[in-house]
């Protein structure tokens, strides 16, 4: 089915342009939500009319996102947790904790589903991406700290280097092992 489409669709495509959809997809989703007509020649003429409306709106939102994003590049958010020695938390800090406290600090209503992030589960400084749009995409600085007012682990972890042994045999021991496996 070839549609038109009224409005901006992720994944689809941008208003004023002809797209070949599924005929389900068409009927049960595109058409009853209002964002696309079946596409004929008296609706091509209206797309030119949807076309500038859509450009005027996607100009708007990047500026709208320019500003939201430099907002939240400057953004700290602070949590704290129970937390083991190690610095592992008991429980995590989830994207819906982060959300609701990036919203409040701003003032915004961001969706938990664009912070793209894990839920954390280690004490200390993170930075979080939050998906505003396809070319928006600024990080916000997420610190964790224990109960107690640390960000670090109170144990330091030791880091280990990886130490490779490789044993060589002589010809001798290696045709006794050949032997062995016969």
């Amino acid at each position: 089915m070839k549609v038109l489409l009224k409005q901006d669709v992720e994944n689809i495509g941008m208003a004023g342009e002809v797209h070949k959809v599924s005929n389900g997809f068409g009927r049960n989703f595109l058409l009853p939500q209002g964002l696309a007509v079946i596409a004929s020649p008296g609706m091509m003429k209206q797309a030119v009319v949807w076309r500038k409306k859509a450009e005027a709106r996607r100009e708007e939102l990047r500026q709208e996102y320019q500003a939201l994003a430099t907002r939240i590049e400057n953004v700290r958010l602070t949590f704290t947790a129970r937390a083991g020695e190690t610095g592992k938390l008991y429980g995590s800090v989830t994207t819906t904790q982060i959300a609701d406290e990036l919203n409040e600090e701003l003032g915004t209503d961001i969706d938990r589903r664009k912070v793209g992030v894990e839920p954390l589960r280690q004490l200390g400084e993170h930075k979080v991406v939050v998906r505003l749009s396809g070319d928006f995409q600024p990080e916000l600085t997420v610190v964790i700290e224990n109960e107690a007012g640390e960000t670090t682990p109170a144990v330091e972890i030791p880091e280990y280097e990886e130490v490779v042994v490789v044993e060589t045999m002589d010809a001798e021991a290696e045709d006794e092992f050949d032997e062995e496996d016969e």
